[in-house]
C-alpha cells in the first residue's frame, strides 16, 4: 500500500505504518530505499510474518495486554496488522473493540501508545485546527473521519481526550470488516474538556483540564470542524461516535441533510437493533406491525434506536398516530410520560400519556411497566445490570409466544441479563441477542446461538456503500435497506437459530450490507460520480491487505 512516493529517507520509511514492510522488503526494495543494513538479511512473506505476529500475540495473558500489542503491531506495520486480523477476526474483535476497548480508554493516559495519525482538537486552539488535520493526513486521500468529542462512551460515560481510542478502533473494524482503505481514514478526538473529576484530578492525564464547553463555544467548535474537514477532504464520510445525550441528535440534525454523515450511537444502534429483530420475526413468522417495543433506557441510543424501528412502522405502512401506539420508553424515572418536562426532544414523541392507565402513577419501574404494557420487545440500553429479572422475563413470556429480547449494555458487567438466563427463563421461546459476545446456550437439547447486536455487524458495510457510491447524503431509505440486507441472512427454519449474523462471517456480510446501500443511492440517484455497476464500484473500494 503505496499511498506517498518514495522521496522519504530510510528512518522515515521504517516508521511510517502506511509504507513499512518490516522483514518483508525485498532486496531490491533495500538497495533502492537505502534500507540495506537496517533489517536483518533474510526477506520474509507476509504470511510468515503473520505466523510469526500471531505467536508473539499468543504469549499476552490479558485482553489489555493482547490490544496493546496489536496496538503496537497497528503503528509498526498496516498490512501486516490487517492481514493478521483477517484470519482471526472473531478472536480480535473483543480484544480491538468491545468491551477490551473500555479498559484502555479508561487507562489510555497512563498507558499512553501515540496512534499514529490521531489527531487531537482542542477547543482552547481552535486556530490550529486546519494545521493539525493537514499535519495528520500528510497528503493521504481521506475519505473517512470517525470523529468522537467522548462525553457519552456507551457503558462508561464521560472520558475526555482518551477517547480517541473509540476513533481508533471503530476505523480498525471499518477496515477488517469492510476493506475500507486503512490509508484513506482519519481518528479524531474533539478535547472540549471533560466532567469526569478522576480525570481532572489525574496528574497523568493528558486532555484539557477543564470541565466541557458547552453552549454556543461548543457548537461553533464542532461546526468549525465539519467546515474545516468536508474543504479539506472533499470525499469525506463523517461518522460521529459517542457524542453525549444533549449534543448527538442536535449534531446529526443539523448536518445529515448536508453531507454524507452518521452517528452510530443513534442511527447504527438503531439498524443493528432493528436487523436483529427483522431476523427474530423471519423465526418467530410474526409480523412486525403487530409487535409491541419497550425500550429499558431513553438516552441516545436508546432513543434512537426506538425513532429507527418506529421508521420501519410507518415504511410498512402504518400512519405515525398507528405507529406511537406500539413504543414505549422506560428510564430511571419508570415509563416516560408526556408531563414530565425533562424529557428530551428525542424522547418526547414517544412519551405516553396517564390517562392510558389507571395506576399510571405507580409505573415508576421497569417491572410495573411490563406487567401495564405486556411488551413483545424488550430493548436494554440501560447500563443497569441484571435488571432483566427471571420476574420480569417470566411476566413477559407469558403474554407473548416468543419474546424478542435484547439486553445490549456493555461491557459485560452492566448487561440487563445473561443470554443464558433468558433461554432458560422462557423454556427456550426467547429471541435473544447481547450486546457483546456471548456463548451458545444448549437447554433441552437444543444448541441456543445467541447474536450479538454490535454495530460493527453493520456500520463498516454501510460505510463502504457510502463511499464506493459516491453518495451525496447517507438518508432513511438507505439505512433501512441495510437493515433488511442483514435481517434477511437469518436462516428461520433452523433449531435455535441466531437473530444476527455471526461475526465470523463479517467481512461477507459487510459486502451484502454496502451493496444494498450503494443500489439504494444509485437508485434514488444521490450519486455524485456515474456508477455504471454497484458491484464493481463496491469491489474497486475495497482494499486487500497485502505488499
Amino acid at each position: 500500500m503505496e499511498v506517498f512516493n518514495m522521496t522519504k529517507n530510510p528512518v522515515e520509511i521504517l516508521n511510517n505504518p502506511f509504507l513499512n514492510k518490516g522483514t518483508a522488503f525485498t532486496d531490491e526494495e533495500r538497495q533502492s530505499l537505502g534500507l540495506v543494513g537496517l533489517l536483518p538479511p533474510y526477506v520474509q512473506t507476509l504470511d510468515e510474518q503473520v505466523t510469526q505476529t500471531y505467536a508473539q500475540f499468543q504469549t499476552k495473558t490479558s485482553d489489555l495486554e493482547k490490544r496493546i500489542f496489536l496496538m503496537e503491531i497497528f503503528n509498526e506495520n498496516r498490512v501486516l496488522f490487517y492481514k493478521l486480523f483477517s484470519q482471526h477476526v472473531v478472536e480480535f474483535m473483543p480484544i480491538v473493540y468491545d468491551p477490551t476497548i473500555a479498559d484502555t480508554i479508561e487507562n489510555y493516559s497512563e498507558l499512553f501508545i501515540q496512534s499514529q495519525n490521531a489527531v487531537f482538537l482542542s477547543i482552547d486552539d481552535p486556530d490550529s485546527m486546519e494545521a493539525s488535520l493537514k499535519n495528520a493526513a500528510d497528503g493521504r486521500d481521506i475519505r473517512l473521519i470517525v470523529v468522537t468529542d467522548a462525553e457519552g462512551i456507551l457503558g462508561i460515560g464521560d472520558w475526555g481526550t482518551n477517547g480517541v481510542d473509540i476513533s481508533v478502533g471503530k476505523l480498525m473494524v471499518y477496515t477488517a470488516a469492510a476493506g475500507i482503505d486503512p490509508s484513506q481514514v482519519m481518528p479524531v478526538v474533539l478535547d472540549v474538556g471533560t466532567n469526569n473529576q478522576d480525570l481532572l484530578k489525574d496528574p497523568l492525564y493528558l486532555g484539557n483540564r477543564h470541565e466541557r464547553v458547552t453552549g454556543d463555544r461548543y457548537y461553533d467548535f464542532v461546526d468549525k470542524f465539519v467546515q474545516t474537514a468536508e474543504t479539506l477532504f472533499p470525499k469525506l464520510y463523517l461518522h460521529f461516535e459517542d457524542f453525549g445525550r444533549s449534543n448527538a441528535a442536535n449534531i446529526l440534525n443539523k448536518y445529515k441533510d448536508q453531507i454524507t454523515t452518521f452517528n452510530d450511537d443513534i442511527q447504527g444502534t438503531g439498524i443493528i437493533v432493528l436487523a436483529g429483530i427483522l431476523g427474530a420475526l423471519n423465526i418467530s413468522k410474526e409480523k412486525m406491525t403487530d409487535q409491541v417495543y419497550m425500550s429499558f433506557g431513553a438516552g441516545t441510543a436508546g432513543a434512537g434506536i426506538t425513532k429507527r424501528i418506529y421508521d420501519e412502522f410507518l415504511q410498512q405502512g402504518l400512519s405515525a398516530e398507528e405507529a406511537k401506539k406500539h413504543f414505549y420508553l422506560v428510564d430511571k424515572q419508570g415509563l416516560l410520560f408526556d408531563d414530565d418536562p425533562t424529557l428530551t426532544p428525542e424522547q418526547k414523541p414517544f412519551a405516553r400519556s396517564r390517562s392510558e392507565f389507571a395506576n399510571a402513577s405507580e409505573l415508576t419501574n421497569l417491572e410495573a411497566a411490563v406487567k401495564a404494557v405486556h411488551p413483545t420487545i424488550l430493548v436494554g440500553t440501560s447500563t443497569q445490570p441484571g435488571t432483566f429479572t427471571e420476574a420480569i422475563v417470566k411476566e413477559m413470556a407469558a403474554h407473548t409466544a416468543r419474546p424478542i429480547i435484547f439486553p445490549l449494555s456493555n461491557p459485560t458487567k452492566l448487561a440487563e441479563a445473561k443470554a443464558e438466563d433468558l433461554i432458560k427463563w422462557t423454556d427456550g421461546k426467547a429471541l435473544v441477542a447481547t450486546g457483546i459476545p456471548a456463548a451458545d446456550v444448549t437447554y433441552n437439547g437444543v444448541s441456543y446461538q445467541i447474536g450479538q447486536a454490535n454495530n460493527a455487524l453493520v456500520y463498516p458495510g454501510l460505510g463502504l456503500g457510502v463511499i464506493a457510491s459516491t453518495a451525496k447524503v447517507l438518508n432513511d431509505e438507505m439505512i433501512s435497506k441495510a437493515a433488511h440486507s442483514l435481517g434477511g441472512i437469518v436462516d428461520g427454519d433452523k433449531p435455535g437459530a441466531a437473530v444476527l449474523p455471526p461475526v465470523s462471517k463479517l467481512d461477507q456480510f459487510s459486502y451484502t450490507v454496502a451493496k444494498a446501500v450503494a443500489q439504494s443511492a444509485v437508485d434514488q440517484k444521490l450519486n455524485k460520480e456515474t456508477i455504471a455497476d454497484v458491484d464493481q464500484a463496491i469491489k474497486a473500494t475495497k482494499w486487500e491487505p497485502k505488499y
